[in-house]
């Protein structure tokens, strides 16, 4: 007999792929959805998957995600973003496992939408810790990049989930504003020296690693762009960074105006 699972996903006016993410996990033992105030369909289509909802304001990527396990009825846990999606046959190998847990967590692959085309099979994926034994597991508690973080052995199943991500360019070059100004704050605290040679190098540095070693040159324009955002947010990380140091040692105001 399998352990039982909850899956549990966070939402924010998700309507647009939180039908084909819980479509492909209804055979889950229980639905957890905490939403953050949605005012689009989201929460409608939860309940019409027989998802227990549940709102709060949002707390924070790591926040949101530890409320939204300590929701769970269930020691095993299935953690989903609300634009991804299991593939078809998935619950199998998620099932078979939960017969004999052999790890406190397990690792699933993730292949990424690149704008208008699925990056190239030949790339390389990434993955991460979503399956977990709630009991021996906490969210890293980092600003943004939030994890699972494990505490015991960590398997790899060969499961690869569909995330779609943004659906345009635009979308997300906004993800990378609002995400650099997350992670610059939260590295304030943490590097120490001078930045320079980040904010010159490390940009180039992450569009070559992202589009050579990750093989997304393999999607053609559609990887070249992704590339170039990728390096433009590592770049606007950095750069804020410097900007706030500035500042802080000038006592500067953040527009003239403001005195």
């Amino acid at each position: 007999m399998r352990e039982p699972l909850s899956v549990v996903v966070t939402t924010y006016n998700s309507a647009d792929t939180l039908e084909a993410c819980l479509g492909s996990v209804d055979w889950a033992d229980e639905i957890v959805v905490l939403d953050s105030g949605s005012i689009d369909a989201t929460a409608a289509i939860a309940q019409r998957h027989g998802a227990r909802v549940h709102v709060q304001p949002f707390a924070g990527y790591s926040a949101q995600k530890q409320a939204a396990i300590d929701l769970a009825r269930h020691r095993w846990v299935l953690l989903l973003d609300s634009d991804e999606a299991l593939p078809p046959g998935a619950s199998e190998a998620v099932q078979h496992v939960l017969e004999e847990p052999a790890c406190a967590g397990y690792q699933l692959w993730r292949r990424e939408w690149v704008f208008w085309r699925w990056q190239s099979p030949r790339a390389r994926l990434n993955h991460y810790v979503r399956l977990f034994d709630r009991g021996r597991a906490r969210m890293s508690g980092h600003s943004v990049h939030e994890s699972v973080r494990v505490d015991g052995p960590v398997g790899t199943l060969d499961v690869v989930l569909d995330h779609y991500g943004e659906a345009d360019i635009s979308g997300r070059v906004d993800k990378a504003n609002r995400y650099s100004s997350l992670q610059a704050a939260g590295d304030a605290r943490r590097l120490r020296g001078r930045l320079g040679w980040r904010l010159v190098a490390y940009p180039s540095i992450a569009f070559l690693r992202y589009y050579l070693l990750r093989g997304h040159w393999r999607a053609g324009w559609a990887g070249f762009i992704a590339a170039r955002v990728h390096a433009f947010y590592a770049f606007l990380k950095y750069a804020k960074l410097h900007e706030a140091r500035v500042r802080a040692a000038q006592g500067a105001p953040r527009h003239p105006r403001q005195r």
